[in-house]
């Protein structure tokens, strides 16, 4: 017995010990055995795949149409007959306004051009203009003229806010919108060249003038230096 007052602890204690862990391991398998597991394992049949359940790994070339070569010959030649072609995206705009945009386009001499999209992305992938295959989404149509008349352009448009400009290919130089706006700044080619014209003829006379300047002076220094000495010239000075 304890005393739990004094704080006496009993004489003997009992403890719960707890199972003892299993040490066995396993047995490795015979030779024999393990042959024969090895013969008699079983394996599957393949998985067969239904026809069609997934795409095919090679390209089916589809070859194009009579109406498709056309469209495609179409293209060709606008771009090795025109100097400006724009590609423009229409929002929501009515035939109404397109037929006033046309109009308006061509008192300019601006044609617009309507091509779908999957015969443009197809021309223009076998061409040196396959970075404006991109801006081919969606409802867009083609501004053509045989003159970079980019200022008229933009003019235009900003009384269809329906129409936004995506980007141009103008004298075989592909731009952005902005480059368009840009270019759209820079001085008309005959004023470069009247500019130009200008500057060569004073270059031109300045230098006539001047290798004119010498030989005219030489000769008044001669005909002064002769003047003086001939006899007459002499005998007037000592009258």
């Amino acid at each position: 017995l304890a005393c739990t007052c004094c704080g006496w602890l009993p004489l003997i204690q009992s403890v719960r010990h707890g199972s003892k862990a299993v040490t066995r391991h396993r047995r490795p398998m015979h030779f024999t055995k393990q042959k024969l597991m090895a013969v008699t394992e079983y394996i599957p049949p393949a998985r067969v795949v239904p026809p069609g359940a997934y795409p095919s790994q090679t390209k089916q070339l589809q070859e194009d149409n009579g109406l498709t070569l056309l469209l495609k010959r179409d293209l060709k030649n606008l771009f090795q007959n025109y100097k400006m072609l724009a590609v423009v995206q229409r929002n929501s705009s009515t035939a109404e306004d397109m037929l006033i945009l046309r109009h308006r386009l061509f008192k300019h001499g601006i044609t617009v051009k309507l091509f779908p999209n999957q015969v443009m992305r197809s021309f223009l992938s076998d061409s040196v203009y396959c970075n404006m295959a991109p801006l081919f989404i969606g409802p867009t149509v083609l501004f053509v003229s045989k003159e970079p008349k980019v200022k008229q352009m933009l003019v235009t448009l900003r009384s269809s806010p329906q129409m936004t400009l995506l980007g141009a290919c103008i004298d075989n130089t592909l731009l952005s919108a902005q480059g368009v706006v840009n270019y759209s700044k820079l001085p008309s080619v005959a004023a470069v060249q009247g500019e130009l014209v200008s500057g060569l003829t004073m270059l031109t006379s300045n230098t006539a003038a001047m290798l004119q300047h010498q030989p005219a002076h030489l000769s008044a220094l001669l005909q002064q230096y002769n003047r003086q000495q001939s006899p007459d010239n002499g005998a007037e000075e000592a009258t």
